[in-house]
């Protein structure tokens, strides 16, 4: 016997209005008491996936960030970008005033000891033969301006070596080493108008009261040194 159509009309009817209340209950926004119950469920589900070795490997991960983080912090705070663009040239600029000076040192021994090749024919046998033997000596010690003037060749291609390794630290870093890179402009210009050695310190490593600290500098670069137009208005200046 078929139920009466105004039974399966009512239950139709109740079947919509569930569906009608359903539908308006999932469009609601959740509370935070219903986020927490839906993320405690999901992790409570999650127990038994994950494994002591997922753990291990996590926390390895995370203290990698954490190692890689600090040293980008640590290699910023050294000012890459002043290494290669003061202190790498200041060196290597220093150097080849060191090859030029021995050069020109050789040479004029070696003018010298023309000349007195020369004197050495105006006098006794005996003696010329002495005096030549000792010029020869002299030329055959010369030979050490060719050798440092390789090995400080070598070094120069080290430092150059380095600066292109800075110059990709630098790029890595980008703007977090830009920041950190402080040195101010006034500074710059005010070693730029000091005439005396503009190169790093080397000699900050010995104590303030050291005699000889200040010898360390050494020459100044030909560069840097004060021509003989500013050497007489200075001394104009004291009259």
């Amino acid at each position: 016997m078929a139920p009466p159509v105004s039974s399966s009309l009512a239950d139709q009817k109740l079947l919509r209005q569930q569906l009608d209340a359903a539908h308006a209950e999932a469009a609601q926004p959740l509370s935070r008491e219903e986020v927490t119950d839906i993320v405690r469920s999901i992790l409570g589900s999650m127990d038994g996936d994950i494994s002591a070795t997922d753990l291990r490997l996590y926390k390895e991960v995370v203290d990698l960030a954490r190692f890689i983080e600090s040293a980008k912090q640590e290699l910023a705070a050294l000012q890459p970008a002043e290494i290669r663009d003061q202190h790498i040239p200041n060196a290597t600029d220093e150097l080849d005033a060191v090859v030029g000076a021995t050069e020109q040192a050789t040479f004029a021994i070696f003018d010298a000891c023309d000349v007195i090749t020369g004197i050495s024919g105006q006098i006794d046998p005996g003696n010329s033969a002495k005096l030549t033997e000792q010029v020869t000596k002299i030329f055959e010690a010369c030979n050490f301006q060719d050798i440092t003037g390789q090995r400080i060749s070598k070094v120069v291609r080290t430092l150059k070596h380095i600066e292109s390794k800075v110059d990709m630290i630098v790029a890595a870093f980008g703007d977090e080493v830009r920041q950190n890179h402080t040195r101010p402009a006034a500074a710059a210009v005010a070693a730029a108008e000091v005439h005396t050695d503009p190169s790093p310190n080397f000699a900050t490593d010995r104590p303030a009261d050291d005699p000889e600290a200040g010898l360390l500098h050494g020459p100044q670069m030909t560069s840097a040194a004060m021509d003989q137009d500013e050497i007489d208005r200075l001394l104009a200046s004291f009259d």
